[in-house]
């Protein structure tokens, strides 16, 4: 990012644009991925589709933070490791394709550290079909060598700070789920218990796949409820293996069907058409297991569990993460979303598999899709309005950069003998890593300090009385407020 702002300037543009660019080229990737991999240009190019829609990566690629290219680090990294894979078997070279994969081992350690759970996938998949072991030997000596390189900055960098902090705050949270969970400024934070775990990553499950998006929320669609529309979902699916290969349906089956998808909403205490989608869910996952027959007897078998490895270890190491820790603060959709490309391309296998259904099925789940792409298009929309917090933190919209505008009408309105002023708010550290030696925060002089020429002289102080206000002092005595921060909000 240093040597982006060198290049590109430190404006919001600027500064978000890595993410748009990588989430943009993720779209490519995951085509490149499935087209080679699955040998399917129409299944590529449904993924490629489902890609650039999933709200998850279009709420990262608005904010200038590493997802977007740890996403797509932790996807090039596994194409090339299936690359690898295949030409081995062949017999060919892969001395280059190696080095690339031990680089970005390597580059998606230092980007995100829970990228670690997608490379052991890797080596789960290299336990359970790679043979002979001495294939493994390649992948163990760049895997200890990254390792190596990684822990450079781990004992001389940054990252000696990162295990500190870790450390200190998995004992911060524990004491807080135990001590107070509901209103300690960090969200809801429970004690790892099993119901506890459960709730807390029902969301994380169904966010995973965007036909299941939002049926999580079980604290605002309500376990019961849900329930409900699984059994009849359940039973639903058995007319769906009952009588999928048979077209056309019998009346019965098709009037029924339909009837058993819709039984839930006279008996649930809320008024939402979600639950229709999610009595449909037992049909999509069985549909799901058709296809994953059906691409087992075209010999994929070996691709589809490791999709499905990528797809559900990252989220099952975040639990297991949760008990061991005591607390549920960690489970969050953005430290699994590297699974995020390998279940869209679960979802295309689904959607593929959906049109070789008897008609009449087909058309009653399309119906069912339509009324969950009118919630995914609602989500998508507050995100593009920056005012959906679900992904992306604002439940307000974000306002213009602040620090960037005062910086601008220093630039115009100073004159030697003027003092810029920025308020101090007191601070009060939440936990001994936020400790520092200063009493106030001088974030609001630092921002505003990042948009000034580096050669400039201005007189800037701290005004002890003011906690709101960005002022400039003349040295007349006249004071000029440059921005008031009471009620804005601003980030990156």
């Amino acid at each position: 990012m240093w040597v982006w702002t060198q290049l590109f300037g430190l404006s919001d543009f600027s500064l978000r644009f890595p993410s748009v660019l990588f989430s943009t080229l993720l779209v490519g990737l995951v085509f490149v991925f499935v087209r080679r991999h699955f040998q399917s240009e129409r299944l590529a190019l449904l993924s490629a589709f489902l890609t650039a829609i999933e709200p998850f990566f279009i709420a990262y690629s608005h904010m200038a933070r590493n997802y977007s290219m740890s996403f797509f680090l932790t996807l090039l990294a596994t194409h090339l490791f299936l690359l690898i894979l295949s030409r081995n078997q062949a017999g060919r070279a892969t001395g280059k394709l190696m080095l690339a994969y031990g680089l970005l081992f390597v580059t998606a350690l230092l980007s995100h550290y829970l990228t670690i759970t997608v490379f052991l996938c890797h080596g789960l998949y290299a336990l359970i079909y790679v043979r002979p072991a001495r294939r493994w030997v390649p992948f163990l000596v760049t895997g200890l060598v990254g390792i190596g390189l990684v822990s450079l900055w781990f004992l001389f960098g940054g990252g000696a700070y990162t295990f500190k902090t870790l450390a200190y705050q998995a004992q911060f949270y524990r004491n807080l789920a135990l001590t107070d969970p509901y209103k300690n400024g960090f969200g809801i934070i429970l004690p790892a218990t099993l119901l506890n775990v459960a709730e807390r990553s029902a969301p994380i499950w169904a966010d995973l796949f965007i036909i299941s998006n939002g049926l999580g929320q079980t604290d605002t669609l309500g376990i019961r409820n849900l329930a409900i529309a699984v059994f009849f979902g359940l039973l639903a699916v058995g007319l769906l293996f009952r009588y999928h290969k048979i077209s056309p349906l019998p009346l019965w089956v098709f009037l029924f069907y339909p009837v058993l998808l819709l039984a839930a909403l006279p008996l649930i205490t809320v008024v939402n058409l979600q639950f229709v989608v999610v009595a449909a869910l037992p049909s999509f996952a069985y549909l799901l297991l058709l296809a994953i027959r059906r691409q087992a007897g075209e010999g994929r078998l070996a691709l589809l569990v490791f999709v499905g490895m990528l797809a559900v270890v990252p989220t099952l190491f975040l639990i297991i993460m949760s008990f061991r820790n005591g607390h549920t603060y960690g489970i969050t959709q953005r430290y699994s979303g590297f699974s995020f490309p390998f279940s869209v391309i679960l979802v295309s296998l689904l959607l593929q598999q959906l049109i070789r259904l008897s008609t009449e099925f087909r058309e009653i789940l399309v119906v069912v899709l339509v009324i969950q792409s009118y919630f995914v298009s609602r989500l998508l929309y507050h995100i593009y309005q920056d005012e959906e917090p679900k992904y992306t933190y604002f439940a307000r919209p974000r306002e213009p950069n602040p620090y960037y505008l005062v910086a601008q009408k220093i630039k115009q309105a100073y004159v030697p003998g003027d003092t810029v002023l920025y308020p101090s708010v007191r601070l009060h550290p939440r936990d001994e890593i936020e400790k520092t030696y200063w009493p106030f925060s001088i974030q609001d002089a630092q921002l505003t300090n990042m948009y000034l020429p580096k050669d400039a002289e201005y007189l800037q102080r701290m005004d002890t009385t003011e906690v709101n206000k960005i002022t400039l002092l003349k040295k007349s005595g006249q004071k000029i407020t440059l921005f008031d921060l009471k009620g804005n909000t601003y980030r990156y």
